[in-house]
Protein backbone atom coordinates (compact mmCIF):
# COMPACT_ATOMS: atom_id res chain seq x y z
CA UNK A 1 0.00 0.00 0.00
CA UNK A 2 3.11 2.20 0.56
CA UNK A 3 4.07 2.60 -2.79
CA UNK A 4 0.49 2.66 -4.27
CA UNK A 5 0.06 5.64 -1.77
CA UNK A 6 3.49 6.91 -3.38
CA UNK A 7 2.15 6.47 -6.98
CA UNK A 8 -1.06 8.81 -5.95
CA UNK A 9 1.15 11.43 -4.51
CA UNK A 10 3.15 11.45 -7.38
CA UNK A 11 0.03 11.68 -9.76
CA UNK A 12 -1.36 14.02 -7.51
CA UNK A 13 1.26 16.52 -7.22
CA UNK A 14 1.30 16.09 -11.65
CA UNK A 15 -2.06 16.75 -11.92
CA UNK A 16 -1.89 20.21 -9.94
CA UNK A 17 1.62 20.98 -11.91
CA UNK A 18 0.15 20.84 -14.90
CA UNK A 19 -3.27 22.72 -13.62
CA UNK A 20 -0.82 25.91 -12.84
CA UNK A 21 0.98 25.26 -16.02
CA UNK A 22 -2.02 25.08 -18.17
CA UNK A 23 -3.77 28.82 -16.04
CA UNK A 24 -0.50 30.24 -16.70
CA UNK A 25 -0.71 29.54 -20.50
CA UNK A 26 -4.12 30.63 -20.45
CA UNK A 27 -3.28 33.91 -18.44
CA UNK A 28 -0.78 34.12 -21.71
CA UNK A 29 -3.31 33.88 -24.38
CA UNK A 30 -5.56 36.26 -23.12
CA UNK A 31 -3.30 38.85 -22.06
CA UNK A 32 -1.49 38.50 -25.57
CA UNK A 33 -2.63 42.01 -26.44
CA UNK A 34 -2.79 43.81 -23.10
CA UNK A 35 0.28 47.01 -23.02
CA UNK A 36 3.50 46.10 -20.95
CA UNK A 37 2.21 42.21 -20.04
CA UNK A 38 5.11 40.38 -19.58
CA UNK A 39 4.88 36.26 -20.26
CA UNK A 40 4.95 34.57 -17.44
CA UNK A 41 6.08 30.71 -17.37
CA UNK A 42 6.32 28.20 -14.80
CA UNK A 43 9.07 25.94 -13.70
CA UNK A 44 8.67 22.05 -12.86
CA UNK A 45 11.19 21.37 -10.31
CA UNK A 46 11.45 18.68 -8.02
CA UNK A 47 9.64 18.63 -4.54
CA UNK A 48 10.69 17.63 -1.07
CA UNK A 49 11.21 13.38 -0.89
CA UNK A 50 8.87 12.41 2.06
CA UNK A 51 9.11 8.35 3.59
CA UNK A 52 5.65 6.65 3.41
CA UNK A 53 5.65 3.25 4.89
CA UNK A 54 9.40 2.82 3.91
CA UNK A 55 8.54 4.25 0.79
CA UNK A 56 9.94 7.14 -0.16
CA UNK A 57 7.74 9.62 -2.38
CA UNK A 58 8.66 12.40 -4.37
CA UNK A 59 6.53 14.58 -7.09
CA UNK A 60 7.01 17.39 -9.13
CA UNK A 61 5.75 21.50 -8.21
CA UNK A 62 5.51 24.85 -9.86
CA UNK A 63 7.18 26.76 -7.60
CA UNK A 64 5.92 29.28 -5.40
CA UNK A 65 4.56 31.48 -8.34
CA UNK A 66 4.88 31.91 -12.37
CA UNK A 67 7.64 33.89 -13.56
CA UNK A 68 7.53 36.77 -15.71
CA UNK A 69 9.92 36.46 -18.44
CA UNK A 70 11.94 39.73 -18.55
CA UNK A 71 15.85 41.06 -19.39
CA UNK A 72 16.18 44.13 -17.20
CA UNK A 73 19.01 45.00 -19.14
CA UNK A 74 17.22 44.78 -22.05
CA UNK A 75 14.46 46.75 -21.00
CA UNK A 76 16.53 49.41 -20.06
CA UNK A 77 18.16 49.53 -23.52
CA UNK A 78 14.43 49.88 -25.49
CA UNK A 79 13.52 52.45 -23.04
CA UNK A 80 17.18 54.93 -23.27
CA UNK A 81 16.01 54.10 -26.86
CA UNK A 82 12.57 55.35 -26.59
CA UNK A 83 14.10 58.09 -24.79
CA UNK A 84 15.96 59.49 -27.70
CA UNK A 85 13.66 58.18 -30.33
CA UNK A 86 10.95 60.94 -29.00
CA UNK A 87 13.40 63.30 -28.94
CA UNK A 88 14.33 63.16 -32.59
CA UNK A 89 10.82 62.98 -33.43
CA UNK A 90 10.06 66.31 -31.51
CA UNK A 91 12.63 68.03 -32.95
CA UNK A 92 11.50 67.09 -36.44
CA UNK A 93 8.00 68.08 -35.96
CA UNK A 94 9.23 71.53 -35.02
CA UNK A 95 11.53 72.37 -37.46
CA UNK A 96 8.66 71.14 -40.30
CA UNK A 97 6.48 73.66 -38.49
CA UNK A 98 9.02 76.58 -38.95
CA UNK A 99 9.36 75.33 -42.88
CA UNK A 100 5.80 75.91 -43.57
CA UNK A 101 6.32 79.55 -42.32
CA UNK A 102 8.80 80.22 -45.34
CA UNK A 103 6.97 77.91 -47.50
CA UNK A 104 9.52 75.14 -47.99
CA UNK A 105 8.87 71.58 -49.11
CA UNK A 106 10.62 68.73 -50.73
CA UNK A 107 9.88 70.89 -54.25
CA UNK A 108 10.29 74.09 -53.52
CA UNK A 109 13.54 75.11 -51.49
CA UNK A 110 14.69 78.22 -53.32
CA UNK A 111 14.58 81.83 -52.03
CA UNK A 112 12.23 82.99 -55.05
CA UNK A 113 10.19 80.57 -54.68
CA UNK A 114 8.71 81.67 -51.05
CA UNK A 115 6.50 84.22 -49.89
CA UNK A 116 9.72 86.14 -48.10
CA UNK A 117 11.67 86.07 -51.24
CA UNK A 118 9.48 87.70 -53.49
CA UNK A 119 8.59 90.14 -51.32
CA UNK A 120 12.26 91.10 -51.04
CA UNK A 121 13.05 91.00 -55.17
CA UNK A 122 9.83 92.62 -55.85
CA UNK A 123 10.64 95.40 -53.23
CA UNK A 124 14.46 95.92 -55.01
CA UNK A 125 12.30 95.93 -58.61
CA UNK A 126 10.41 98.46 -57.39
CA UNK A 127 12.90 100.46 -56.34
CA UNK A 128 14.81 99.80 -59.60
CA UNK A 129 11.54 101.02 -61.83
CA UNK A 130 11.94 103.75 -59.52
CA UNK A 131 14.80 104.87 -60.85
CA UNK A 132 13.97 104.70 -64.35
CA UNK A 133 10.90 106.77 -63.99
CA UNK A 134 11.07 109.02 -60.72
CA UNK A 135 8.47 111.27 -61.80
CA UNK A 136 5.64 108.80 -61.95
CA UNK A 137 3.61 108.59 -59.45
CA UNK A 138 1.91 105.55 -60.27
CA UNK A 139 5.77 104.05 -60.29
CA UNK A 140 6.33 105.68 -56.85
CA UNK A 141 3.30 104.07 -55.22
CA UNK A 142 4.23 100.84 -56.33
CA UNK A 143 7.48 101.23 -54.26
CA UNK A 144 5.20 102.48 -51.08
CA UNK A 145 3.35 98.94 -52.16
CA UNK A 146 6.25 96.75 -52.52
CA UNK A 147 7.38 97.96 -49.16
CA UNK A 148 3.99 97.69 -47.46
CA UNK A 149 4.69 93.86 -48.30
CA UNK A 150 7.93 93.34 -47.70
CA UNK A 151 7.14 94.54 -43.95
CA UNK A 152 3.84 92.24 -43.70
CA UNK A 153 6.08 89.70 -44.91
CA UNK A 154 8.59 89.71 -42.15
CA UNK A 155 5.76 90.70 -39.33
CA UNK A 156 3.62 87.34 -41.08
CA UNK A 157 6.94 85.14 -40.67
CA UNK A 158 7.26 86.44 -36.86
CA UNK A 159 3.51 85.94 -36.22
CA UNK A 160 4.01 82.62 -37.23
CA UNK A 161 7.55 81.89 -35.73
CA UNK A 162 5.74 83.29 -32.46
CA UNK A 163 2.59 81.19 -32.86
CA UNK A 164 5.05 77.84 -32.81
CA UNK A 165 7.07 78.88 -29.99
CA UNK A 166 3.92 79.15 -27.88
CA UNK A 167 2.56 75.80 -29.26
CA UNK A 168 6.16 74.91 -27.58
CA UNK A 169 5.74 76.72 -24.93
CA UNK A 170 2.27 74.57 -24.10
CA UNK A 171 3.97 71.52 -25.21
CA UNK A 172 6.22 72.10 -22.05
CA UNK A 173 3.47 72.57 -19.93
CA UNK A 174 1.66 69.11 -20.99
CA UNK A 175 4.59 66.88 -21.01
CA UNK A 176 5.93 68.48 -17.61
CA UNK A 177 2.13 67.21 -16.58
CA UNK A 178 2.69 63.80 -17.80
CA UNK A 179 5.78 63.35 -16.31
CA UNK A 180 4.41 63.87 -12.50
CA UNK A 181 1.53 61.79 -13.19
CA UNK A 182 3.75 58.98 -13.61
CA UNK A 183 6.07 59.46 -11.32
CA UNK A 184 3.63 59.51 -9.21
CA UNK A 185 2.20 56.41 -10.15
CA UNK A 186 5.56 54.67 -9.97
CA UNK A 187 6.10 55.69 -6.53
CA UNK A 188 3.21 54.36 -5.49
CA UNK A 189 4.18 51.25 -6.91
CA UNK A 190 7.13 50.84 -5.85
CA UNK A 191 5.25 50.76 -2.21
CA UNK A 192 3.13 48.15 -3.33
CA UNK A 193 6.11 46.11 -4.76
CA UNK A 194 7.76 46.36 -1.78
CA UNK A 195 5.55 45.09 0.78
CA UNK A 196 3.98 42.53 -1.19
CA UNK A 197 7.18 41.22 -3.64
CA UNK A 198 10.15 42.89 -2.29
CA UNK A 199 12.39 39.81 -3.01
CA UNK A 200 10.91 37.96 -6.17
CA UNK A 201 9.79 39.21 -9.89
CA UNK A 202 6.21 41.19 -8.83
CA UNK A 203 4.12 39.69 -11.46
CA UNK A 204 1.40 41.93 -12.92
CA UNK A 205 2.48 44.63 -10.83
CA UNK A 206 5.91 44.73 -12.37
CA UNK A 207 4.42 44.58 -15.48
CA UNK A 208 2.62 48.05 -14.08
CA UNK A 209 5.43 49.51 -12.96
CA UNK A 210 7.85 48.79 -16.38
CA UNK A 211 4.78 49.86 -18.58
CA UNK A 212 4.56 53.49 -16.24
CA UNK A 213 8.48 54.22 -16.86
CA UNK A 214 8.41 52.69 -20.28
CA UNK A 215 5.94 56.03 -20.90
CA UNK A 216 7.74 58.03 -18.87
CA UNK A 217 10.78 57.38 -21.52
CA UNK A 218 8.44 58.91 -24.25
CA UNK A 219 8.59 62.26 -22.02
CA UNK A 220 12.03 62.55 -20.49
CA UNK A 221 15.20 61.16 -20.23
CA UNK A 222 16.12 58.72 -17.76
CA UNK A 223 18.05 56.96 -15.93
CA UNK A 224 17.15 54.04 -13.90
CA UNK A 225 18.42 52.58 -10.81
CA UNK A 226 17.18 49.23 -8.76
CA UNK A 227 16.98 49.94 -5.26
CA UNK A 228 16.38 47.31 -2.14
CA UNK A 229 13.05 45.65 -1.50
CA UNK A 230 12.73 45.41 -5.75
CA UNK A 231 12.13 49.49 -5.78
CA UNK A 232 13.24 51.52 -8.88
CA UNK A 233 14.86 54.91 -9.02
CA UNK A 234 14.61 56.95 -11.31
CA UNK A 235 16.14 60.87 -12.01
CA UNK A 236 16.76 62.71 -15.04
CA UNK A 237 20.06 62.02 -17.06
CA UNK A 238 21.69 64.98 -15.88
CA UNK A 239 20.88 63.57 -12.26
CA UNK A 240 17.56 64.94 -11.31
CA UNK A 241 15.98 62.76 -8.86
CA UNK A 242 12.25 62.01 -10.06
CA UNK A 243 11.28 58.65 -7.86
CA UNK A 244 12.85 57.14 -5.00
CA UNK A 245 11.56 54.75 -3.50
CA UNK A 246 7.48 55.53 -2.62
CA UNK A 247 8.30 59.21 -2.78
CA UNK A 248 8.33 61.53 -6.32
CA UNK A 249 9.52 64.57 -7.09
CA UNK A 250 7.29 66.97 -9.53
CA UNK A 251 8.31 68.99 -12.25
CA UNK A 252 6.89 72.86 -12.81
CA UNK A 253 6.65 74.78 -15.60
CA UNK A 254 7.38 78.87 -15.27
CA UNK A 255 7.88 82.09 -17.25
CA UNK A 256 11.54 83.48 -17.57
CA UNK A 257 11.86 86.66 -19.98
CA UNK A 258 8.74 85.47 -22.30
CA UNK A 259 10.55 81.65 -22.86
CA UNK A 260 9.09 78.73 -20.54
CA UNK A 261 11.51 77.07 -17.97
CA UNK A 262 11.10 73.73 -16.17
CA UNK A 263 12.01 73.35 -12.46
CA UNK A 264 12.74 70.43 -10.16
CA UNK A 265 11.26 70.15 -6.65
CA UNK A 266 12.40 70.34 -3.74
CA UNK A 267 14.33 73.67 -4.30
CA UNK A 268 13.15 74.38 -7.45
CA UNK A 269 16.38 74.01 -9.12
CA UNK A 270 16.11 75.30 -13.46
CA UNK A 271 16.90 72.42 -15.11
CA UNK A 272 15.84 73.21 -19.02
CA UNK A 273 19.18 73.05 -20.06
CA UNK A 274 20.11 69.58 -19.26
CA UNK A 275 16.99 68.23 -19.76
CA UNK A 276 17.66 65.82 -22.56
CA UNK A 277 16.11 62.75 -23.91
CA UNK A 278 12.09 62.16 -24.35
CA UNK A 279 9.49 64.86 -26.28
CA UNK A 280 9.86 67.10 -23.17
CA UNK A 281 13.91 67.14 -24.48
CA UNK A 282 13.19 67.41 -28.06
CA UNK A 283 10.65 70.24 -27.17
CA UNK A 284 12.68 72.28 -25.28
CA UNK A 285 15.79 71.92 -27.46
CA UNK A 286 13.50 73.17 -30.01
CA UNK A 287 11.89 76.03 -28.19
CA UNK A 288 14.75 77.41 -26.65
CA UNK A 289 18.12 76.80 -29.14
CA UNK A 290 16.61 76.27 -32.68
CA UNK A 291 13.62 78.88 -33.04
CA UNK A 292 15.55 81.68 -31.32
CA UNK A 293 18.50 81.01 -33.74
CA UNK A 294 16.00 81.43 -36.64
CA UNK A 295 14.36 84.35 -35.27
CA UNK A 296 17.70 86.58 -34.55
CA UNK A 297 18.48 85.98 -38.35
CA UNK A 298 15.42 86.71 -39.70
CA UNK A 299 15.69 90.13 -37.29
CA UNK A 300 18.89 90.95 -38.83
CA UNK A 301 17.62 90.61 -42.41
CA UNK A 302 14.54 92.79 -41.54
CA UNK A 303 16.79 95.24 -39.88
CA UNK A 304 19.89 95.05 -42.51
CA UNK A 305 17.45 96.06 -45.18
CA UNK A 306 15.75 98.58 -43.41
CA UNK A 307 18.20 100.18 -41.95
CA UNK A 308 20.38 100.89 -45.48
CA UNK A 309 17.23 101.44 -47.17
CA UNK A 310 16.49 104.27 -44.58
CA UNK A 311 20.03 105.73 -44.43
CA UNK A 312 20.30 105.97 -48.44
CA UNK A 313 16.79 107.37 -48.15
CA UNK A 314 17.79 110.04 -45.79
CA UNK A 315 20.67 111.27 -47.90
CA UNK A 316 17.76 112.25 -50.91
CA UNK A 317 15.43 114.56 -51.59
CA UNK A 318 11.56 113.64 -52.49
CA UNK A 319 9.82 115.78 -54.81
CA UNK A 320 8.60 118.48 -52.60
CA UNK A 321 12.48 119.26 -52.38
CA UNK A 322 12.84 118.15 -48.90
CA UNK A 323 15.46 116.14 -46.63
CA UNK A 324 14.34 112.30 -47.24
CA UNK A 325 13.03 110.42 -44.04
CA UNK A 326 13.23 107.00 -43.46
CA UNK A 327 11.27 104.90 -45.47
CA UNK A 328 10.34 102.04 -42.51
CA UNK A 329 9.98 102.13 -38.63
CA UNK A 330 12.22 99.63 -37.13
CA UNK A 331 13.24 100.05 -32.78
CA UNK A 332 16.79 100.65 -32.20
CA UNK A 333 18.20 97.05 -31.87
CA UNK A 334 17.81 94.14 -33.88
CA UNK A 335 16.11 91.84 -31.62
CA UNK A 336 12.31 92.22 -32.58
CA UNK A 337 12.89 93.78 -36.41
CA UNK A 338 10.82 91.28 -38.15
CA UNK A 339 7.73 91.49 -35.50
CA UNK A 340 7.19 94.94 -36.02
CA UNK A 341 8.61 96.74 -39.08
CA UNK A 342 6.24 99.02 -40.61
CA UNK A 343 6.87 101.73 -43.77
CA UNK A 344 6.83 104.84 -42.42
CA UNK A 345 5.21 107.03 -44.90
CA UNK A 346 2.32 107.21 -46.91
CA UNK A 347 3.03 109.68 -49.40
CA UNK A 348 4.72 108.41 -52.96
CA UNK A 349 5.98 112.04 -52.91
CA UNK A 350 7.97 112.23 -50.18
CA UNK A 351 10.07 109.08 -51.70
CA UNK A 352 13.42 110.24 -51.68
CA UNK A 353 14.38 109.58 -55.53
CA UNK A 354 16.39 112.45 -56.31
CA UNK A 355 19.63 113.31 -55.18
CA UNK A 356 20.95 116.13 -52.99
CA UNK A 357 21.74 119.39 -55.33
CA UNK A 358 19.49 117.53 -58.01
CA UNK A 359 15.94 118.74 -59.19
CA UNK A 360 12.55 117.23 -57.32
CA UNK A 361 12.70 114.89 -60.11
CA UNK A 362 16.19 113.62 -60.01
CA UNK A 363 16.87 109.97 -60.03
CA UNK A 364 20.46 109.36 -58.36
CA UNK A 365 19.35 108.17 -55.00
CA UNK A 366 16.56 106.07 -56.21
CA UNK A 367 19.61 104.46 -58.02
CA UNK A 368 21.31 103.80 -54.78
CA UNK A 369 18.48 102.53 -53.21
CA UNK A 370 18.39 99.92 -56.34
CA UNK A 371 21.85 98.84 -56.18
CA UNK A 372 20.86 97.86 -52.45
CA UNK A 373 19.70 94.82 -53.95
CA UNK A 374 22.55 93.46 -55.14
CA UNK A 375 24.96 95.02 -51.87
CA UNK A 376 26.28 93.41 -48.95
CA UNK A 377 23.85 94.57 -46.98
CA UNK A 378 22.94 92.11 -44.61
CA UNK A 379 25.91 90.10 -42.62
CA UNK A 380 28.33 90.72 -45.07
CA UNK A 381 26.23 89.25 -47.65
CA UNK A 382 23.05 90.60 -50.12
CA UNK A 383 19.42 90.41 -48.79
CA UNK A 384 18.61 87.55 -50.92
CA UNK A 385 21.55 85.16 -50.29
CA UNK A 386 21.51 86.43 -46.40
CA UNK A 387 17.82 84.76 -46.92
CA UNK A 388 18.89 81.78 -49.15
CA UNK A 389 21.30 80.95 -46.05
CA UNK A 390 18.50 80.80 -43.67
CA UNK A 391 16.32 78.76 -46.02
CA UNK A 392 19.26 76.26 -46.23
CA UNK A 393 19.86 76.33 -42.70
CA UNK A 394 16.28 75.39 -42.04
CA UNK A 395 15.72 73.17 -44.42
CA UNK A 396 19.44 70.69 -43.81
CA UNK A 397 18.27 70.63 -39.87
CA UNK A 398 14.80 69.59 -41.17
CA UNK A 399 16.56 66.56 -43.11
CA UNK A 400 19.29 66.12 -40.52
CA UNK A 401 16.16 65.67 -38.40
CA UNK A 402 14.19 63.56 -40.16
CA UNK A 403 17.26 61.56 -40.97
CA UNK A 404 18.24 60.80 -37.24
CA UNK A 405 14.43 60.24 -36.25
CA UNK A 406 14.05 57.40 -39.41
CA UNK A 407 17.51 55.93 -37.51
CA UNK A 408 16.02 56.40 -33.97
CA UNK A 409 12.69 54.46 -34.82
CA UNK A 410 14.80 51.54 -36.34
CA UNK A 411 16.64 51.08 -33.96
CA UNK A 412 14.09 50.81 -31.30
CA UNK A 413 11.86 48.48 -33.29
CA UNK A 414 14.93 46.38 -33.85
CA UNK A 415 15.66 46.37 -29.88
CA UNK A 416 11.18 45.67 -28.97
CA UNK A 417 11.76 42.95 -31.60
CA UNK A 418 14.15 41.45 -29.40
CA UNK A 419 12.64 42.28 -26.09
CA UNK A 420 9.18 40.80 -27.41
CA UNK A 421 11.02 37.77 -28.47
CA UNK A 422 11.24 36.96 -24.69
CA UNK A 423 9.00 38.68 -22.94
CA UNK A 424 6.00 38.93 -25.46
CA UNK A 425 3.43 36.36 -25.87
CA UNK A 426 3.88 34.08 -29.00
CA UNK A 427 0.56 32.36 -29.82
CA UNK A 428 2.27 29.41 -31.51
CA UNK A 429 4.35 28.85 -28.64
CA UNK A 430 1.72 28.79 -26.29
CA UNK A 431 -0.19 26.38 -28.28
CA UNK A 432 2.54 24.36 -28.00
CA UNK A 433 2.86 24.27 -24.28
CA UNK A 434 -0.79 24.01 -23.85
CA UNK A 435 -0.99 20.59 -26.02
CA UNK A 436 2.05 19.36 -24.16
CA UNK A 437 0.48 20.01 -20.39
CA UNK A 438 -2.62 19.05 -21.85
CA UNK A 439 -0.98 15.64 -22.34
CA UNK A 440 0.58 15.46 -19.49
CA UNK A 441 -2.48 16.13 -17.43
CA UNK A 442 -3.98 13.45 -18.89
CA UNK A 443 -1.09 11.04 -18.42
CA UNK A 444 -1.20 12.01 -14.64
CA UNK A 445 -4.72 11.16 -14.57
CA UNK A 446 -4.43 8.12 -16.18
CA UNK A 447 -2.06 6.91 -13.25
CA UNK A 448 -4.15 8.69 -10.73
CA UNK A 449 -7.41 6.35 -11.97
CA UNK A 450 -5.43 3.16 -12.33
CA UNK A 451 -4.07 3.85 -8.85
CA UNK A 452 -7.52 4.61 -7.31
CA UNK A 453 -8.61 1.38 -8.71
CA UNK A 454 -6.02 -0.61 -7.81
CA UNK A 455 -6.55 0.49 -3.60
CA UNK A 456 -10.53 0.10 -4.07
CA UNK A 457 -9.96 -3.36 -5.27
CA UNK A 458 -7.23 -4.28 -2.52
CA UNK A 459 -9.23 -2.39 0.07
CA UNK A 460 -12.37 -4.73 -1.06
CA UNK A 461 -10.68 -8.07 -1.31
CA UNK A 462 -12.21 -8.01 -5.22
CA UNK A 463 -15.68 -7.02 -4.55
CA UNK A 464 -15.57 -3.83 -6.83
CA UNK A 465 -19.05 -2.91 -5.54
CA UNK A 466 -18.22 -2.18 -2.17
CA UNK A 467 -15.57 0.52 -1.91
CA UNK A 468 -16.24 3.05 -5.08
Amino acid sequence: MGTLLALMNLSSQALQADQTALDVTSNNVANQNTVGYTRESVTFQTSDAVTVGGVVAGGVSTGAAPVSQRDRVLEQRVQQQTQAQAQSSAVETALQQVQSVFGLSSTATSASSTALGTATDGFFSALSLLASNPADTATRQGVLSAANTLASSFNSASSQMAQIASGLDQQVKSDVGQVNTLTKSIASLNGQISSLSSNKDAGVLENQRQAAIAQLSQYIGLDQVSTEGNGISLTTSNGTLLVGGTSSYSLSVTQIGGTTHVLAEPSAQDITSSVTGGQLGGTLYARTQLLPNFNTTLDTMANGIAAQVNTQSTLGVDEYGSTGQSLFTIPSGIAGTSGIISVAINDPLKIAAAATGQGSTGNTNAQWLATLGTANIVGGTTASGYYSSLLGAIGSATVGATTDNAAQQASLTQLTTQRDALSGVSLDQEAANLTQYQRSYQAAAKVFSVVDSIMASALNLGVTTSVA
